[in-house]
């Protein structure tokens, strides 16, 4: 089996790359999903998180608003890292037991772990590899405004409140370039997928 963190900056196209690998045949775990699951009504990250940031963040359902917790999080970095101390832990530990299942099941599986704060949090060390998919800063601007209908004074934000792609290309074994067309990125993956495949299991 061989472990590869996939991750990028905002709007860098990381979740295209993931969906074209897990079509490839990868075995994708999105840490977002995960997070998700953890922060459900009433679990333990969820008491946690409205024990520090208060009720005023939760939807009539219980469930976390996840645009009012941000607007909390983006201009204080100290609040977003109680947060990442909170939510963190819970997922490298789901994560690890993820890997453990996929690895009894299939011994020579490639397993992709797709995750925003790979480098942010080091947890980019407990796998073989690490892909960075990366775009220049405009076009993560132009993107970001574009999906979320957001101003650039927002966008610049939320991007300035981010690890800058440079340190993550740094300690990545691989970098796709999400500048261009959907084919090219498409046809990076797939040689991306072939490299990975031809790797030795661990």
């Amino acid at each position: 089996m061989l472990v590869v963190g996939l991750t990028g900056g905002i709007a860098s196209g990381k979740s295209i790359v993931a969906g074209i690998l897990k079509h490839l045949g990868a075995r994708v775990i999105d840490a977002d999903m995960v997070s998700r699951e953890l922060v459900l009504p009433h679990t333990r990250c969820w008491k946690s998180i409205t024990a520090h940031f208060g009720k005023g963040i939760l939807n009539k359902d219980l469930s976390i608003n996840r645009k009012k917790l941000a607007s909390q999080i983006f201009s204080h970095p100290e609040k977003r890292m109680r947060l990442n101390r909170i939510i963190h832990p819970a997922i490298k530990k789901r994560i690890r037991r993820m890997i453990t299942d996929i690895g009894r099941d299939d011994a020579v599986a490639l397993v992709i772990v797709d995750a925003a704060l790979l480098v942010e949090t080091g947890m980019y060390r407990d796998y073989d590899k690490l892909v960075v998919v990366a775009a220049d800063e405009h076009v993560q601007l132009a993107r970001l405004m574009r999906r979320d209908r957001c101003s650039l004074t927002a966008a610049q934000r939320r991007l300035r409140s981010q690890l800058p792609l440079a340190p993550k290309m740094q300690v990545a074994d691989y970098v796709i370039n999400n500048q261009g067309s959907l084919a090219q990125t498409r046809r990076q993956t797939r040689m991306l997928f072939k490299l990975l495949c031809a790797l030795p299991s661990t």
